[in-house]
């Protein structure tokens, strides 16, 4: 009995675990920025003393001094062709940010996300971080339920309305993470066709914080079933406990029911019918009905056979 007792508690447990992690993996992935990630194909920029590597060398010539021409007028000529003058640099996208190597330095160029999708994906994004948001709004508030149920053990019937108002508080949070999920990737991949020129990547996948999302949504529709069946099984356990109760005192009531017709029905002298005789007053009321005229009706039939039975 102890340990049956114990299984409601660590089920409420787990769904509190369960909800805390998808929660924490989905704000993570909110704020990061690694989405989508790959590589951009762009020009290779000039060499100089800042830059040393991915670079076009240009050839000085070495009057270049003692020229009168400016270098401003000076003519550079480059050997390399084909692809040998473009560069791949790594860039990583999320909901906010799209931030991009920098070909001059070690540092990042960040760009807004917003402002390099398509005008008409635009309202299409907005809507996917407003349900990203609100998905982990509603995680949040189903945390707190579960978090109060578990602490508030006085009344059970409120720890069950507190049960179901998670369970449900669970699963619109996960519907709304899916939405926003979907939405995004739309999103992005209008974007890799009829974005700007010199974003638009030449490879790219899915990052760490797409897949974080995705996991956030397992944990969250886990959560919820486990909030589900705490609270089906509780319920179905309520029920067995009143049944068990409603039976013990109808059999009491039986009894006594039982005592009190003993005691008052005494054994008549006239018989009852038997179950034969029932059967012969029917078939000799068919075969009358049958041997009568047609015009005859049913409910006179019935009268004389009454009469004829009670004499």
């Amino acid at each position: 009995m102890e340990l049956l007792k114990g299984f409601p508690l660590r089920r409420a447990f787990l769904a509190v675990m369960l909800n805390l992690l998808a929660l924490s993996l989905s704000t993570t992935a909110l704020l990061g920025s690694y989405w989508c990630t790959g590589t951009q194909k762009v020009p290779k920029p000039l060499c100089g003393k800042s830059k040393a590597t991915k670079c076009i060398g240009v050839p000085m010539p070495s009057d270049a001094g003692a020229s009168n021409v400016s270098s401003q007028e000076e003519v550079h000529y480059s050997w390399e062709t084909g692809d040998d003058r473009f560069a791949f640099r790594y860039f990583h996208t999320g909901m906010w940010l799209s931030c991009e190597e920098s070909m001059e330095g070690p540092e990042e160029k960040c760009r807004s996300f917003i402002e390099l999708s398509p005008p008409a994906e635009r309202g299409i994004l907005w809507l996917s971080l407003g349900s990203e948001m609100l998905y982990i709004s509603l995680l949040l508030i189903s945390f707190i339920l579960m978090m109060v149920e578990m602490l508030h053990t006085g009344n059970p019937v409120c720890g069950l309305k507190l049960n179901a108002f998670a369970a449900v508080s669970s699963v619109l949070s996960g519907l709304l993470g899916m939405v926003a999920h979907m939405m995004y990737t739309q999103v992005f991949q209008a974007t890799v066709s009829l974005g700007p020129e010199d974003w638009r990547p030449h490879s790219w996948d899915y990052g760490w914080a797409y897949y974080m999302a995705w996991a956030s949504f397992t944990c969250c529709m886990a959560s919820a079933v486990t909030t589900l069946n705490t609270y089906t099984k509780t319920v179905l356990e309520f029920k067995r406990n009143h049944i068990k109760g409603y039976d013990g005192s109808f059999k009491d009531q039986t009894q006594h029911h039982q005592c009190f017709i003993s005691s008052y029905y005494e054994p008549q002298a006239k018989p009852l019918h038997s179950v034969s005789e029932g059967v012969n007053f029917y078939s000799e009321l068919q075969q009358k009905v049958l041997q009568r005229e047609p015009e005859l009706e049913l409910d006179d039939v019935l009268g004389q056979t009454i009469g004829e039975d009670r004499c």
